[in-house]
């Protein structure tokens, strides 16, 4: 039975927090569990937080803003992009230095201590994950995954979904190609997105933005190996949209 299990009591996360020590101080972890992490959190203790006075609106990013959002909030998503895919401007669905496409850089002003500031991405959410799969190992004396997530929007879909921006201790995607299906036929392009999987359930939990979860144990599953949520990305040469 796979139990998805909210941690309650974590305190306001700031930067240069123990992730680590908070989490195993408030959830009570057992060996083979999944901790999924909101990417928010990580962010905040990483020090990824920066005001909108410190950047001058280029213009483009006045551009960009169109009169109905503030330049200076584009001009950090210009910073954190590495290239446009789409706009209608003010919306920007840019690629980031990581090689996630989605909406505003991944950048966000939502459960901000400061409505000045602004919430960036993790520089390396796989390396956040590994810090933070380690420490629980050190401080709960347990081996757990750990998956850091975040709200994506989706093509062709409504709605966002939770998706892995950082993994460590677990295969986040599970190559099925060559074995076969109930006929016997051979799978020839079915790989599934385990840690996507995992990061969406763990979502269900959460009421909201104002629910103050950031933590979310799944626990019940059977997924070993390891990895990294950049193999989820999809190469250049075999995407279609590009």
């Amino acid at each position: 039975m796979i139990s998805i299990l909210p941690v309650t009591g974590l305190p306001e996360v700031r930067q240069g927090d123990d992730l680590a020590e908070l989490v195993a101080a408030s959830a009570s972890l057992e060996h083979g569990d999944v901790v999924v992490v909101a990417q928010k959190v990580v962010s905040k203790a990483e020090g990824r937080v920066v005001r909108l006075d410190a950047f001058e609106p280029s213009a483009r990013a006045v551009e960009l803003a169109n009169g109905e959002r503030d330049p200076r909030e584009l001009e950090a998503i210009l910073r954190e992009t590495r290239r446009v895919v789409r706009e209608r401007a003010p919306l920007v669905i840019a690629e980031t230095r990581h090689g996630f496409v989605c909406a505003s850089a991944g950048i966000d002003h939502s459960n901000t201590a400061d409505p000045d500031t602004l919430i960036l991405l993790p520089l390396d959410p796989d390396a956040s994950a590994r810090r933070l799969r380690a420490g629980l190992r050190a401080r709960a004396g347990v081996e757990v995954a750990v998956i850091v997530s975040d709200s994506f929007g989706r093509p062709f879909r409504q709605g966002t979904t939770d998706v892995a921006l950082g993994v460590a201790g677990l295969t986040p995607l599970v190559d099925l190609r060559g074995q076969a299906d109930r006929r016997g036929e051979p799978l020839r392009t079915t790989q599934v997105a385990v840690a996507d999987e995992i990061a969406a359930a763990a979502n269900l939990v959460r009421r909201g933005k104002d629910d103050g979860l950031p933590v979310v144990v799944v626990r019940g599953l059977e997924f070993g190996g390891d990895g990294t949520a950049a193999e989820l990305v999809m190469p250049a040469e075999l995407d279609l949209f590009r």
